[in-house]
């Protein structure tokens, strides 16, 4: 606990200030996104408060980053709604409970990460999978508030793909109402306006609550969302959101929907620590700050783990609000406790307020959001950089659309493996020449063929791992082959710009080296990097291969090499193949 409490140390009135500011300034933009983030999620919204409160709070405690703010952000709530959709949207009571479910699960999997120290898994998450996911999610973000924007009931099922479901909601469902339709343009106006504003003046980013208000004032002066005696009203709004803390419930378990939730989970749990830890890294590029980005994966999963006890939406890190907290001058965590503190006041005292937001001005800001959420430049120079990217990019984005995110995930990291493989299976081949003044430099069309009288060494480049071995194959055959052809009695074979060996390369080469003993010929490993030299160790090579035929790389640059052309010079003047060239003038020249 005293790791967790370091930044708290030292904490003075100054650091207090900062912290109070700028937690009272990210709350005015928690309250509002949490409401509208469990909208996304397609469930109550009073989950989505109780995330700023529960989430925020527990990661807050216990994690890494002094800025990074935790809770519910678009892209994890539809994910959520993904992973929900096969429940039927009618049975409220068993959708909220594979909600809280849903939760736990995020957690478990975020810190069994954390404990088992696999944070670095993330980083297989290719780039330009996360972009296209971004750029689903920001069209389903959009597509999925159509309904809500034009104040018409969603028509379909949860079974639906969702393009079909868009259709049927808009040309074979209800009449649009334009008093909503009203209301979320007036939203999406407001809101692009308010934050040119704000970033123009430098005011506190409040122009999401703002809207709110502006908006839930407009419907009830004109009566819109005041119910009449049967309990309807002109526009469909946010609905009672009770002004009560969470409570600690254990969900309830339906072995039957446990594998779908687990799908869905493994998404979330990945998505939400890449999410948090790249704001994470980006603030503290800025800041300085050294980040245990183990202990900000637990952080995470502690977070949803308890938030999934307390009847909240799973979150992560919020680009949005983590970016205020910086901006608004937050010195430590701390500041991400006063907006939870400040949420919670929220909830306590306005909570009979908040059910006035009608649906249509949350839907309008959503809109605005699924905007935002996409950086068109980075998609731009993802799909331009080369067919690799922009495949990964069109595949994961047309996943998302036409399956849902979670697939779309999963679909995303599999091509990167399957990708990634042939492209680091690459193992080239140089040979290298001794030439008359003492020069050891790759071989050129107008060198003269190496005889016996001098070493043929093979300098290999890349990963040589499993996915390498045809091409390893293939160089120590044309090998085989030429020292048959020519005669050859040393051959020096250059390790040095080899990396992560395996037992299946490693035994092609003893296969190698043990054929040419037996011919008579001389096979040198230069340059053997400490990792290489500790496998050849492991399997036995010393048994049987004379450690002056080993020459491990030094500190002293291409030292290795010069040592093993020496040494094959002299082993090869101890034959009458002919002169060599000077030891004492041996240089290396790339």
């Amino acid at each position: 606990m005293s790791s967790a409490l370091g930044p708290f140390q030292n904490y003075d009135a100054t650091k207090a200030r900062r912290d109070i500011i700028a937690g009272l300034t990210v709350a005015a933009i928690s309250l509002p996104q949490a409401m509208a983030y469990a909208l996304i999620a397609g469930v109550d919204p009073k989950y989505g408060v109780y995330s700023a409160i529960v989430v925020t709070t527990i990661a807050s405690i216990f994690g890494s980053s002094s800025h990074l703010i935790n809770g519910p952000t678009s892209a994890i709530s539809l994910l959520v709604f993904s992973s929900l959709a096969f429940l039927d949207p009618e049975n409220r009571t068993g959708l909220f409970e594979a909600l809280f479910l849903l939760g736990v699960l995020v957690g478990a999997i975020q810190i069994l990460i954390a404990v088992f120290k696999l944070g670095d898994l993330t980083r297989y998450i290719s780039e330009s999978v996360v972009i296209g996911f971004m750029a689903s999610a920001a069209l389903l973000l959009a597509i999925g508030q159509l309904a809500n924007a034009i104040g018409v009931r969603d028509k379909g099922d949860g079974h639906m793909q969702v393009l079909q479901r868009a259709w049927l909601t808009l040309f074979h469902g209800d009449a649009v109402n334009y008093r909503a339709l009203f209301l979320s343009v007036s939203a999406v106006v407001l809101a692009v306006l308010l934050r040119r504003v704000v970033q123009r003046y430098g005011l506190p980013q409040i122009d999401m609550l703002l809207v709110l208000i502006v908006t839930a004032v407009i419907a009830y002066v004109y009566g819109w969302s005041v119910p009449d005696g049967t309990g309807h009203t002109d526009v469909k709004i946010s609905g009672k959101i009770p002004a009560s803390l969470p409570e600690f419930h254990i969900p309830d378990v339906q072995v039957s929907t446990l594998g779908e939730l687990s799908h869905g989970a493994l998404a979330i749990a990945f998505i939400g620590l890449i999410e948090a830890l790249s704001i994470a890294k980006a603030i503290a590029h800025h800041t300085g700050q050294q980040i245990d980005y183990n202990r900000q994966i637990l952080a995470e999963g502690l977070a949803n783990l308890t938030g999934g006890f307390f009847q909240s939406l799973p979150g992560s890190g919020s680009l949005s609000r983590s970016a205020i907290n910086y901006q608004s001058g937050a010195a430590t965590r701390f500041s991400g406790i006063i907006s939870a503190a400040t949420v919670t006041i929220a909830l306590l005292l306005f909570a009979p307020l908040l059910r006035f937001i009608p649906q249509a001005a949350l839907a309008g800001l959503l809109l605005v959001t699924a905007v935002r959420l996409v950086d068109f430049r980075r998609l731009a120079y993802a799909v331009k950089a080369s067919r690799y990217d922009a495949g990964l990019v069109i595949i994961t984005a047309l996943v998302g659309v036409a399956v849902n995110l979670d697939t779309a995930v999963l679909v995303g990291v599999v091509l990167s493996i399957l990708l990634f493989v042939p492209r680091a299976a690459k193992l080239k081949a140089a040979e290298l020449v001794v030439t008359d003044e003492g020069v050891i430099r790759e071989r050129t069309s107008q060198d003269r063929p190496t005889g016996a009288g001098a070493p043929v060494i093979y300098d290999l480049e890349g990963e040589l791992f499993f996915g390498a071995a045809p091409e390893l194959d293939r160089y120590l055959d044309a090998l085989q082959v030429r020292i048959r052809d020519d005669n050859l009695k040393v051959v020096i074979l250059r390790l040095k710009r080899v990396r992560h060996p395996d037992v299946v390369c490693i035994e092609r080469l003893e296969h190698f080296i043990r054929e040419q003993q037996q011919l008579g010929v001389t096979v040198l490993l230069a340059g053997v990097r400490p990792d290489s030299l500790a496998l050849l160790e492991n399997v036995g090579f010393a048994d049987w291969l004379p450690a002056e035929q080993v020459f491990p790389e030094e500190d002293k640059e291409f030292s290795a090499t010069l040592r093993a052309v020496r040494y094959a010079q002299t082993r090869l003047e101890e034959t009458p193949s002919g002169p060599v060239a000077n030891q004492e003038k041996l240089y290396y020249l790339v």
